[in-house]
């Protein structure tokens, strides 16, 4: 499993998102691609107001900010 992280610049939100998700114990090490949605319209469009979001590479799945630990835990295992 990989995980794409929708972010962008002067985002405090993305902030706590990506330290919650640095700091949360997992038994495995789990690649993170950041993508910053400034860099295309599509990608502003689709998730400008949703930010940050996590999706998994493997089923699609997204998880929508805000969420805490257990949240992660969960979509993560899911």
């Amino acid at each position: 499993m990989e995980l794409q992280f929708f972010t962008t610049s002067h985002c405090q939100l993305c902030d706590l998102a990506e330290n919650l998700l640095i700091h949360t114990p997992l038994p495995e090490p789990i690649p993170v691609d950041a993508i910053d949605i400034a860099q295309s319209e599509a990608l502003v469009a689709r998730y400008g107001t949703r930010i940050p979001v996590l999706r998994r590479t493997d089923t699609g799945a997204e998880l929508d900010w805000p969420f805490d630990q257990a949240q992660l835990l969960a979509f993560l295992a899911a």
